[in-house]
């Protein structure tokens, strides 16, 4: 929860809107990173957050809940503020499907098999028990920062774990805010520590013995190094890594349908979402016909001031994301894409801010480098297939895996594609909808581990086995 931190570093919020400090945070240091995971220790081992039961635990995060429920709003343009996502998007996504996995995390935890007796192969019975993994590191990154603390967060806390939670350093206020909220429900000293700062706050953490799980959430690249630091003291790792998901669309498929649903599952938070759909698979035949329907609904977005509640997209986060995104529009441009539409940096009305146009690219191929790196930001990519087998292929031939998509008026026929794609996560008619009762998370060099459901629970917990003699 909230701490005094020792280092005296203090860094600046920028608004991506007005290009303007928003506030000043303390960065934590060595010695707060000690101090945070020495009281999670505590806690875990002399303290009665080791000791409590799992009602006790499940009747904690309710009372969060509860807190929470009454800062929605507050939540909300806090991250508005520290990100620009759009208000709108922030208090119904951000902030609102937040608060609705921490409620549904609570449910499974209330039916989630903490221990049961098996009758074991020997003969003796052998009981099962499952108990908290330890001390967890959760690494949070900007672009969906209270939707992936709590996936990380709350079944850390029902499994009994005690945590240390770093935010990126482009959006601690919110993280800031919520341990605000849980020193209101009253968990013990050193179950839960939050730790402001850039990556190197998060090196501290990785690699710091006293840690016994790290979950880390963000780009392909930095889970590796994750990884590799996690190896030296065999911490044990969960990586929710990159995407480049492909949505298969079929030629019976209504292109007005496929658009407002691509709209949705590709380009809310300003593309800033890693399992967007940004390859558009679409027949060869029908190329020109779901191209057009792709621009007409992107060309309605309303670009423009977060804060007004009827902007639809706002800025990317940082002037460095920003570049970025112009930077592969270029590079689209000088490898042969076809730029539809999009691509200017400030919409009509604004003379500052780091926004990009939403930008959609055709005629492409899945060689090109806006088909096999993620951008990360308002830019999809159409490409052709010859048939099925054709479109199947190219989904998979990528480094990632995800999520994806497979859109037909067929459900069976969409299903039986969808079964041949090798990926984590995958939606018919949609993009993967992060149901709260079913695993997330990639193969490839999308990570490993999974999150949500009850799988998400077990990634934070130890099967112990005891054999009892007959």
């Amino acid at each position: 929860m909230g701490q005094t931190l020792r280092s005296g570093r203090v860094f600046e919020v920028v608004s991506p809107h007005t290009e303007e400090p928003v506030a000043e945070v303390t960065a934590a240091g060595p010695d707060d990173v000690d101090a945070a995971v020495n009281a999670a220790r505590a806690a875990l081992d002399s303290g009665p957050w080791g000791r409590s039961e799992p009602a006790e635990r499940i009747a904690a995060v309710r009372r969060l809940v509860d807190v929470y429920d009454e800062h929605r709003r507050q939540m909300a343009d806090t991250i508005t503020t520290e990100i620009g996502a759009p208000i709108t998007f922030a208090k119904r996504a951000q902030v609102g499907l937040a608060a609705m996995m921490m409620r549904a995390f609570c449910d499974l935890a209330e039916r989630h098999p903490w221990q049961e007796t098996r009758t074991g192969f020997f003969g003796a019975d052998v009981q099962v028990r499952k108990e908290p993994v330890g001390v967890v590191a959760a690494i949070v990154p900007w672009n969906m920062p209270q939707f992936l603390i709590t996936t990380k967060l709350i079944p850390a806390l029902l499994a009994g774990c005690t945590v240390v939670l770093k935010p990126a350093p482009e959006s601690p206020l919110d993280a800031l805010l919520l341990a605000d909220l849980l020193d209101q429900v009253d968990l013990p000293e050193g179950v839960v520590s939050v730790l402001p700062g850039d990556g190197s706050v998060g090196e501290l953490l990785v690699g710091h013995p006293g840690v016994d799980k790290v979950s880390f959430t963000g780009s392909s690249a930095a889970g590796r190094a994750v990884a590799a630091a996690c190896a030296a003291n065999l911490t044990r790792v969960g990586l929710e890594l990159g995407g480049k998901s492909a949505a298969i669309i079929l030629d019976d498929a209504e292109p007005e349908k496929v658009a407002a649903g691509v709209r949705s599952a590709s380009l809310s938070n300003s593309g800033q979402i890693c399992n967007a759909l940004t390859r558009l698979l679409v027949p060869q035949g029908r190329h020109d016909e779901y191209t057009d329907a792709l621009a007409a609904e992107m060309a309605a977005i309303r670009v423009g001031n977060p804060t007004d509640p009827d902007t639809q997209m706002g800025p990317l986060v940082s002037r460095r994301q920003q570049q970025r995104v112009l930077d592969y529009i270029r590079i689209g441009e000088d490898e042969g894409a076809r730029r539809v539409l999009g691509g200017t940096d400030l919409p009509d009305g604004l003379d500052r801010g780091w926004y990009v146009q939403p930008t959609l690219f055709a005629g492409a191929d899945n060689s090109m480098t806006i088909a096999r790196e993620e951008i990360f930001g308002p830019v999809l990519t159409v490409i052709p297939y010859r048939d099925e087998d054709d479109a199947v292929a190219i989904a998979n031939d990528n480094d990632y895996g995800l999520a994806g998509s497979v859109w037909s008026a067929d459900t069976d026929r969409a299903l039986r594609i969808a079964g041949r794609v090798r990926t984590g996560t995958l939606g018919i008619n949609q993009g993967y909808t992060m149901d709260p009762f079913a695993p997330f998370g990639g193969v490839k060099a999308s990570g490993y581990g999974r999150e949500l459901g009850p799988e998400g629970i077990d990634g934070y917990l130890d099967a112990k086995s005891i054999a009892v003699a007959p």
